[in-house]
């Protein structure tokens, strides 16, 4: 019973640090830009997913927040949301929202003369919650069969690997240092050899 229930909540926070990874991480679409605007937009139950963890004392807030709307080379459409994230968690430091949106209104195109631009961006799309992601940057590409390769992805999973690796080896020492080794599991009893026969008396 213990060890099913160490093994689902070892199962438990893989899943839970796997959805972090996913949401924080840099994604990148390769999408062309069909409108960008401004919306007075409500923030509520979802205020985990905006760049501002703030709410006013009601739990609702609204504020202005930049939109881009784009369209995918299959013919699928992305929304994504345009702030800041300053110093707080994600980790971009993203200052530069207002010259993002310039740059998105410009690569504006039609789907007759399309212009196909990279839109790195943070976080999910659930249009039930009104999630959208974050996008960080843009950049104009040749055409829509271009792909990118995830390098920082694996550079970053990569050092929080090693970490993790670290972070283990440590706790295992320090187990080793407090508890002692772990006591040898007992071993079953060899069985003993048989009696030598009894030697008659010779006469």
């Amino acid at each position: 019973m213990w060890t099913q229930l160490k093994w689902s909540l070892r199962g438990g926070a893989a899943v839970l640090a796997i959805a972090i990874l996913h949401y924080n991480l840099p994604h990148h679409d390769v999408v062309r830009i069909t409108n960008t605007y401004n919306r007075q937009t409500t923030i509520g139950a979802n205020w985990l997913f905006f760049a501002r963890a703030e709410t006013a004392a009601t739990g609702v807030e609204k504020r202005d927040i930049r939109f881009i709307e784009a369209v995918r080379p299959n013919g699928e459409v992305s929304v994504y949301r345009n702030e800041d994230t300053g110093w707080v968690w994600p980790p971009y430091f993203k200052y530069d929202s207002s010259n993002l949106q310039a740059e998105a209104s410009n690569a504006v195109s039609t789907k007759e003369a399309p212009q196909w631009v990279v839109i790195t961006h943070y976080g999910w799309r659930t249009p039930f919650f009104s999630i959208y992601p974050n996008a960080v940057n843009l950049y104009p590409v040749a055409g829509p069969e271009v792909t990118v390769f995830p390098w920082i992805n694996l550079i970053l999973l990569g050092l929080i690997g090693l970490a993790a690796a670290m972070v283990v080896r440590m706790w295992r020492q320090f187990k080793r240092r407090m508890f002692g080794p772990k006591p040898e599991e007992p071993t079953a009893l060899e069985p003993l050899a048989p009696l030598p026969a009894a030697v008659p008396p010779q006469v």
